[in-house]
């Protein structure tokens, strides 16, 4: 089949052509620079220049494909440019999936996220959920409304479109902030972890099998949470120092200091530090056949990877 990927330079679209490659699929990738794009021209993907903020540069490459992987998103958390969240969560999934419904394309899926629920304050969630308070950060509000006012809608209208939500997404090579707060303490420079920030955690390849399984088998119109297990991130640091050996940081701020402390300095990130985003993937599980790898498992890989990069070895 021929397939349409937006967002291919990226942590989870660079590993979805790849695997999609590997599966006999012709593919395509519309991004920005095409030159930084020579990895993916040299495994047979065809390199598309196009921006998803500008519709019409998308149109020749998506014409007849067969199917679309909608994964381009902005995903800064306290970033002091918010206009580009806009831009390209919402404008840009707009113009993305206008066009796939102009051009007829068969079925596109598109990558949401937990975070349209917001801080679910603990509570695990499904598919169904509606977040009744306001969002945190400008990520989870620009996702939200591609979501909630863009996705949704233009399914309602018999748009042939599938969504996943992932929640965490680890991996080696992970350049998130995420992926940065975890080198950190590896070099034993996290300062503090917060006490009741949980989150669900998947390895990325997983994420990207469940991208394909979506594809195959979804049903059109259908949500489907993809996230991994709900932990602490104080528990997966802990899991953690069995492979390093390394401790996790002792200070572990709660939610109501954290809380006060964002009041104060008016930082996004403190807001979202003590954040809890948690759903349940059964409908996944059920329809898909979604599975993921333990947690401990894909975490040994992940910091076997930056340690390795970092010259180090691990000691668990």
């Amino acid at each position: 089949m021929r397939f349409l990927v937006t967002g291919a330079t990226g942590f989870v679209g660079g590993r979805l052509v790849r695997a999609l490659v590997a599966a006999g699929h012709d593919v395509t990738a519309v991004v920005r620079d095409p030159g930084k794009a020579a990895d993916l021209a040299g495994i047979g993907v065809t390199v598309r220049k196009g921006d998803v903020t500008d519709k019409e540069s998308m149109r020749a490459p998506m014409t007849g494909v067969d199917g679309l992987f909608h994964v381009a998103g902005w995903y800064k958390i306290g970033g002091r440019n918010r206009s580009q969240g806009r831009a390209v969560n919402v404008e840009g999934t707009r113009n993305v999936l206008e066009l796939m419904r102009e051009l007829g394309v068969p079925k596109g899926l598109y990558t949401s996220t937990l975070a349209v629920f917001g801080d679910t304050q603990g509570k695990v969630v499904d598919e169904t959920f509606r977040p009744d308070r306001p969002y945190i950060t400008e990520y989870d509000r620009t996702k939200a409304a591609a979501h909630f006012e863009v996705a949704e809608p233009l399914m309602r209208g018999s748009l042939p479109l599938v969504i996943v939500q992932p929640g965490v997404i680890y991996g080696p090579g992970d350049t998130s902030q995420l992926g940065d707060a975890v080198r950190r303490y590896l070099r034993r420079k996290l300062p503090a972890v917060p006490r009741d920030a949980a989150y669900c955690w998947a390895h990325v390849d997983d994420i990207v099998r469940a991208h394909i399984l979506a594809m195959e088998k979804g049903r059109v119109g259908e949500s489907y949470i993809i996230a991994g297990e709900p932990r602490r991130f104080v528990e997966v640091l802990e899991l953690a120092e069995r492979v390093t050996g390394i401790p996790p940081p002792r200070f572990r701020p709660s939610t109501r200091a954290l809380r006060v402390l964002a009041a104060i300095t008016r930082s996004e990130i403190l807001r979202a530090a003590p954040a809890t985003y948690l759903g349940r993937n059964d409908k996944a599980k059920r329809e898909l056949g979604l599975v993921h790898r333990p947690l401990e498992d894909g975490l040994r890989e992940t910091l076997t990877h930056e340690m390795a990069a970092m010259g180090t070895r691990a000691s668990g």
